[in-house]
């Protein structure tokens, strides 16, 4: 799993430890945000935690404007490194084939 630092953006709020990259088990981009003061420490903004969820980095970039995000300070080197890790052929994971995750 590959993680990156970035910049993300909301508004006038700023996280500049937020971090973007790579799940090959759960094949799909990740982008994480924002830490509450939960007793969980569970991001404000947590997209790719479900089977291929965001299977293009573009594609997660567009969902995270969406819900009013910009992500800044990705730089061209660590882009290519993530795209080059999900251009790789994962195979199912056993609980996949076994039906337990879909």
């Amino acid at each position: 799993m590959s993680r990156y630092a970035v910049t993300l953006l909301k508004g006038e709020r700023t996280d500049d430890k937020a971090v973007i990259g790579y799940d090959p088990p759960l094949r799909t981009f990740f982008l994480q945000g924002f830490e509450t003061d939960d007793d969980f420490g569970t991001p404000e903004i947590w997209l790719g935690t479900l089977l291929e969820e965001f299977p293009t980095l573009e594609g997660i970039v567009e969902e995270a404007r969406r819900m009013g995000y910009e992500l800044r300070d990705l730089d061209h080197a660590d882009m290519i490194a993530l795209l080059s890790e999900a251009g790789h052929v994962y195979e199912p994971s056993l609980a996949e084939k076994l039906g337990l995750i879909w």
